[in-house]
């Protein structure tokens, strides 16, 4: 069974963004490529502990298991030695990467405090989307009372879009929830 952002995807957002855009191939159509999630855990004392939780946290959260990171340069004023593990990242693609953003979209999102939709400026020039989080525990995966410690992490959405446009109307139609203009008052 398809996931269902993937189903939406196909049967609604497609046509609509192939009309708005008038593209004459429907291999110019804009699509989701991968979604990387990246964490850094910098100067925590305990590195092993907090490279297991993350790892396997983020494990949860996903359906992916996370691969550590590690720094590629000794920085003494931040006790930092080459080869030490300062984070984790994960590419998600196809199924994992369809019900992850439906996940976030419609059951994470909402449970954000103080929400007020996220900022449209996220976007870095060529068609790609990047959000913080600063709390993991939004997710529903996330048992609140088995958390030692708050991972905040970064993913970024890659999409085929040429443009920040393209890739903000496919977004949109796929229902994140962006934060909507001020009206001038």
């Amino acid at each position: 069974m398809e996931p269902a952002l993937k189903t939406i995807y196909k049967e609604k957002v497609f046509p609509k963004l192939k009309e708005k855009f008038s593209y004459g191939n429907p291999h110019q159509v804009p699509t989701i490529q991968k979604v990387v999630l990246n964490t850094g855990f910098g100067k925590e004392d305990d590195r092993k502990a907090a490279t297991e939780n993350v790892i396997e946290d983020l494990g949860r959260i996903t359906g992916q298991r996370a691969v550590p990171t590690y720094a590629k340069t000794s920085i003494s004023n931040f006790k930092l030695r080459e080869g030490d593990v300062v984070g984790a990242r994960l590419t998600l693609r196809g199924r994992r990467m369809w019900e992850f953003l439906d996940r976030f979209i419609n059951v994470a999102s909402p449970t954000i405090r103080d929400f007020r939709g996220l900022s449209v400026k996220s976007f870095d020039g060529r068609g790609n989307y990047t959000i913080g989080i600063s709390d993991h525990t939004i997710f529903p995966e996330v048992e609140l009372d088995k958390v030692n410690r708050q991972i905040g992490f970064d993913f970024t959405i890659v999409t085929t879009a040429k443009t920040n446009d393209e890739a903000r109307e496919l977004l949109a139609e796929l229902g994140m929830p962006f934060r909507k203009p001020e009206a001038a008052a």
